[in-house]
């Protein structure tokens, strides 16, 4: 009799059930950031749809956001965790932070990052935290004014991070070249 992990063993080797692109992808990780709930009265009674806010990063730089909406939680996650890995970006990170302060809006949200010395740990919350831990980011400040709303406060981050610009990217744009260490 066979077990379940050699059955999955067998399948793997074969590479008829899992693609290539979802065996790499194998090394993100994921976070619920909310789910909400929405009820629809009908003639039998209500009818309730979920809808969940997913994040994934592989904490090295890379991020990404879904929004799924099924009949099922688990559908629902399903779908935003997709989405979120369709759309990952990559942004650049000065070590265990980011190099500058900067203000990210998005819809109603706003977000406030600033960078912060080794120790401090990231001071966030909700959605901020869940995008901030999952690029890599260990030690950043962080205020979320305006609106409340996750879906608001994620994107803000996201356009937050997207603003970030190293000094060897500023060079590059203004045409300088690479600055050299004298000794």
């Amino acid at each position: 009799m066979e077990t379940k992990a050699k059955r999955h063993f067998s399948r793997e080797n074969k590479g008829s059930s899992t693609s290539p692109d979802a065996r790499a992808s194998s090394g993100f990780d994921e976070k619920v950031v909310h789910i909400g709930r929405c009820a629809k009265v009908v003639k039998g009674g209500r009818r309730f749809s979920f809808s969940a806010l997913v994040v994934v990063g592989d904490r090295n730089g890379r991020v990404g956001v879904g929004y799924g909406r099924a009949h099922e939680v688990p559908e629902a996650v399903r779908k935003a965790n997709e989405k979120a890995k369709n759309g990952l970006m990559t942004f650049e990170l000065r070590g265990t932070t980011i190099p500058h302060e900067i203000i990210g809006i998005a819809d109603g949200g706003k977000v406030f990052l600033k960078p912060a010395v080794d120790g401090t740990g990231l001071v966030a919350g909700g959605g901020v935290r869940a995008v901030l831990e999952l690029v890599g980011a260990k030690n950043i400040l962080s205020k979320s004014m305006r609106s409340s709303n996750p879906l608001a406060t994620v994107h803000a981050t996201i356009d937050a991070l997207k603003k970030l610009r190293t000094a060897k990217t500023v060079r590059k744009l203004r045409g300088q070249q690479e600055r050299t260490k004298e000794v």
